[in-house]
């Protein structure tokens, strides 16, 4: 065997390419671009997927259902996550082909007693959500998303709130400190640049015309006035909506070579969209039944009612194993699991944070990531040599494509996925997603060869 054989090197796969598979990885990526720009929020990105889905033949599932080899169907956790799922041939019992991947992405929350006005101009109260550098959320376009559930006469009304992404709509900003005054401001740490408290969404100026006397913040009541002209709602009102800020920006590409894709919430939809995707492209039955969990609250822990850590996934696979007479632990520890996160991609403008011979580069193909975590591999499930191999055979098969990738330097930082609440199910499970730019930045980049090369790994794992 000559070196080429015998050494392992991550290598570009531009040079791996024909022109129909360049043309595919456009026409991929234009689709996946349309999806971040209507799902900007995981209710958003959920019910975006839920309208692909029924379009390529998926049913709302009930546990009533008799299912059989190639039925589609998906199931929504309150509208904040979905189970997407391909009945196989196989029983339950001989396992599943699972990928698990988060809508959710960092943002900026409004908080549920957010308006007030102060020498004569309104402001939301917010708190930000999941890791940011928040420095990087001031001074730019943001839109507002969300729902709010209006409360009138015993009785509730909901309400979607999109303001920011048409044509002619108003955006909103979180003002910053002008350099001729920032002198003390900019000799800060990065972390205390800008603080929690001071966050304050700018959305009024122009007071109210009310002829009351007794109203001191007429711009407040200006602000109440439109929301109540348009979504009925009345202050109170607030405690029972959920209002996020996100960038008012399109997804575009990015270089001259268009090779790139520049968007918000790239972490985690660029695997949450293939992995949908794989499953909308599967042809017939597969031998295992395929699924795709989507959740919510992976930012902040995988806690709660729509994270990973709730018993929402386990409840379905308990209602489709009972109906086979199978037991749901039987069916977990014959199942394989690719937790679909985004790791870091290596830059050369930070080479001191990476390393360079482990870490995952832009361009190379989906990244599989043997482990996370941080601190001597704390907070990961540390995939057994076994399922790496598996999975690279999968992977190579289909001529995928791929590399491995981990999240930089040893102490440097490090994070974990939802890697670990699959394993903690004795259910089988690597990480595997695509490399990111800027990562948690209001834009992030990624490479169209890795997002595609996600497409194809999926749906190769779906398939085994």
């Amino acid at each position: 065997m000559n070196s080429e054989q015998l050494f392992y090197d991550k290598k570009p796969g531009f040079d791996r390419l024909t022109d129909d598979g360049r043309r595919a990885i456009q026409d991929y990526a234009e689709g996946y671009k349309r999806f971040l720009d209507a799902g900007k929020t995981e209710r958003d990105a959920t019910a975006e997927l839920v309208r692909q889905a029924e379009a390529h033949g998926f049913t709302a599932y009930d546990r009533t259902m008799q299912l059989h080899p190639g039925d589609k169907v998906y199931k929504v956790n309150r509208g904040k996550g979905v189970i997407l799922a391909v009945i196989g041939q196989k029983s339950l019992a001989e396992g599943i082909r699972l990928t698990a991947a988060h809508l959710d992405a960092p943002r900026i929350d409004i908080r549920t007693v957010p308006l007030y006005e102060d020498t004569g101009m309104a402001y939301f109260k917010t708190h930000y959500y999941g890791g940011i550098k928040k420095y990087q959320w001031m001074a730019i376009p943001l839109e507002l998303r969300g729902v709010v559930c209006v409360c009138k006469d015993g009785e509730t009304r909901k309400a979607e709130v999109r303001i920011g992404d048409k044509p002619g709509d108003p955006k909103f900003v979180i003002t910053d400190l002008l350099p001729h005054l920032a002198s003390e401001q900019m000799a800060k740490k990065a972390t205390e640049v800008v603080k929690g408290e001071g966050m304050n969404l700018l959305i009024g100026l122009e007071p109210s015309r009310t002829e009351d006397e007794k109203c001191s913040d007429k711009v407040k009541l200006a602000v109440m006035e439109y929301l109540n002209r348009e979504y009925g709602m009345t202050e109170a009102d607030f405690l029972s909506a959920e209002l996020s800020a996100v960038p008012a920006w399109n997804a575009c590409d990015i270089g001259f070579d268009r090779s790139m894709v520049g968007a918000y919430g790239h972490d985690d939809r660029v695997c949450s969209y293939p992995a949908a995707t794989g499953l909308f492209a599967l042809a017939g039955a597969p031998m295992h039944t395929a699924m795709a969990l989507l959740v919510d609250k992976e930012e902040i822990g995988s806690d709660g009612v729509t994270g990973m850590q709730s018993r929402f996934f386990d409840t379905m696979m308990a209602d489709l194993c009972r109906a086979e007479g199978v037991y749901p632990e039987v069916c977990y520890e014959n199942s394989m699991c690719l937790s679909a996160d985004v790791c870091n991609a290596y830059d050369p403008n930070f080479p001191e944070v990476s390393e360079k011979r482990n870490d995952g580069r832009t361009g190379c193909g989906l990244a599989i990531v043997k482990y996370t975590g941080s601190r001597g591999k704390s907070g990961t499930s540390d995939a057994a040599a076994e399922l790496m191999a598996r999975v690279r055979c999968i992977l190579d098969g289909a001529g995928v494509v791929w590399q491995t990738a981990q999240l930089g330097r040893v102490d440097q930082g490090g994070g974990g996925t939802v890697a670990m609440f699959l394993a903690n199910r004795n259910i089988d499970t690597v990480d595997a997603g695509v490399p990111v730019l800027s990562m948690h930045a209001p834009f992030e980049v990624i490479a169209k060869l890795d997002l595609y090369m996600a497409f194809l790994g999926f749906q190769a794992f779906y398939r085994a």
